[in-house]
């Protein structure tokens, strides 16, 4: 195979396209990209230059794709939404939301592509998520393809927060099942992991108008007073007793350590979710300023480039950068992939 060939790529639960960032700068072109949130779309659009569709997933198939002048593809990836898998969530393990990994899987076997990347939390991996990984793993066998499951730290890659979720990469062609399908963590970075510091420090002093979506909102002034309580690194276990919550000083239990909490400046941070625009839904206080961190500094967090500017209200675009997948993860996972695909080769073509 040529080095110079652009795998085609479609982008499944796009969001605002960490991943499709990650695999264009890798060398792939993304021909679709697909999410049926209008905001996500909007910033995709704007940002990415492929060709984004506001589009329900029961809705993709390979009809619908011959429609937009798709003959086929390389490669499918996204994130399916993850709710339904997370050791958080009460309640039964039949969540609807489930279903969607299986709609992910059923456009894999309609247009055949010659791999398949899929993103989502640990929790796939565990109870929750053990019967839908079982399906997984034995249609996507059946239909030809080596699965890899894996779970990674965006710290070990270069992201400067721990964000530990699982990736399943599928290659067609079992007989290449001796191939590694992820790379390994970046040695530098098991080291010297990269902090909210060299993120975000040079942000403390800018003004919410300098760069796109760099705004956050103002505390309470109970919030106030409980930030200014505690120091880097502190969680609410460190907030007087005055100041905590009923339901954490009656249940010293709660796990929940750190909601009401401050980043560290030299430790990567947090997992950025899609309530990191919120003080008390985890340690998302910035390490020095009295407030929360910014939409930009959590797109940093999740190392989007400062050009990139998100569209929605202020709750829309915290929950598109929580829900992405870091883009300078993506771009690793992608160059590897790239490799592999080359070393297969034009053989490894999907019936």
């Amino acid at each position: 195979m040529k080095t110079s060939y652009k795998p085609k790529v479609l982008d499944l639960f796009c969001g605002a396209g960490g991943l499709s960032l990650g695999f264009k700068s890798a060398g792939f072109e993304i021909v679709m990209a697909v999410d049926n949130d209008e905001d996500s779309i909007k910033t995709y659009n704007k940002n990415i230059g492929a060709e984004g569709f506001r589009a329900d997933i029961h809705d993709i198939t390979k009809k619908f794709l011959e429609k937009h002048g798709i003959a086929g593809v390389d490669g499918v990836i996204g994130g399916p939404p993850c709710q339904g898998f997370s050791i958080q969530r009460r309640g039964s393990d039949d969540d609807a939301r489930n279903e969607l990994v299986l709609q992910f899987l059923r456009v894999i076997l309609e247009t055949r592509p010659k791999f398949f990347l899929m993103e989502n939390v640990g929790g796939l991996l565990a109870k929750r998520g053990e019967e839908i990984l079982r399906r997984l793993r034995n249609l996507t066998a059946d239909a030809g393809y080596t699965l890899t499951v894996k779970k990674l730290n965006a710290a070990h890659y270069g992201v400067p927060q721990n964000r530990i979720r699982a990736f399943l990469v599928g290659m067609y062609n079992t007989t290449h099942g001796s191939l590694q399908l992820f790379p390994d963590p970046v040695a530098e970075y098991l080291r010297h992991p990269r902090t909210v510091r060299d993120a975000i420090y040079s942000l403390a002093e800018a003004r919410f108008d300098e760069l796109p979506n760099h705004r956050a909102d103002k505390l309470s002034p109970i919030n106030l007073e409980r930030i200014r309580a505690i120091g880097a690194g502190q969680g609410r276990d460190a907030l007087p007793r005055h100041l905590q919550l009923r339901c954490h000083t009656e249940n010293v239990g709660h796990r929940h350590l750190d909601t009401y909490g401050r980043m560290s400046w030299d430790d990567p941070a947090p997992t950025i979710t899609a309530r990191f625009d919120s003080f008390s839904r985890g340690r998302f206080g910035h390490p020095l300023l009295d407030r929360t961190i910014t939409l930009r500094e959590g797109a940093r967090l999740q190392t989007f480039p400062d050009e990139f500017e998100f569209v929605g209200n202020k709750v829309s675009v915290a929950r598109q950068i929580g829900n992405a997948v870091p883009p300078m993860l993506a771009s690793i996972l992608a160059r590897h992939l790239l490799a592999v695909f080359d070393e297969v080769g034009e053989k490894n073509v999907a019936d």
